[in-house]
């Protein structure tokens, strides 16, 4: 099963490396990785995508809870969490094409971040299957370079 792990963590040196070293010794896969500071410059956010069943999900959490630069673990992955990723994506595009991408970063609510010659760079926000689907639908037209983010991740207003 595919879970999401939200971590709140302390903001030091060596502690990323601590939570994920944890992970992968007991022969998981980071599927995605996010980290940056929270509202309090003391602490950071981690949140990981790991595909393990049940008993071993419990594992690596009861691990996490015994570091000590672990203050509060969250498994966001039944709350109907607000999750979302981003993605900057370089396509070629010639002039008779250029109306068309721009209109397809309209309709997913993306943003052109820089125009060239030759190409246009796409920044888009969404859930993993808003992002799956513009890439699809800019495949076409020849992505040049493709970039995105780990996954980010809240619990929704109702779970407080």
């Amino acid at each position: 099963m595919r879970h999401v792990l939200s971590a709140l963590v302390e903001n030091k040196a060596g502690v990323l490396s601590r939570v994920t070293g944890l992970i992968s010794r007991r022969g998981f896969n980071i599927e995605s990785l996010s980290v940056g500071p929270t509202e309090d410059p003391s602490l950071s956010r981690v949140t990981a995508v790991v595909m393990a069943d049940e008993v071993a999900y419990e594992q690596i959490t009861k691990q996490l809870h015994k570091l000590i630069s672990v203050h509060k673990i969250t498994d966001l992955t039944d709350e109907g969490a607000i999750e979302r990723e981003l993605a900057l994506i370089k396509v070629n595009v010639d002039a008779a094409h250029r109306s068309e991408l721009i209109e397809i970063a309209s309709i997913f609510r993306a943003k052109i971040v820089d125009v060239g010659a030759h190409s246009l760079t796409i920044e888009a926000t969404g859930d993993e299957s808003k992002l799956a689907g513009l890439e699809d639908l800019l495949r076409p037209y020849g992505i040049k370079e493709l970039v995105r983010t780990g996954k980010i991740a809240l619990s929704r207003s109702t779970h407080e």
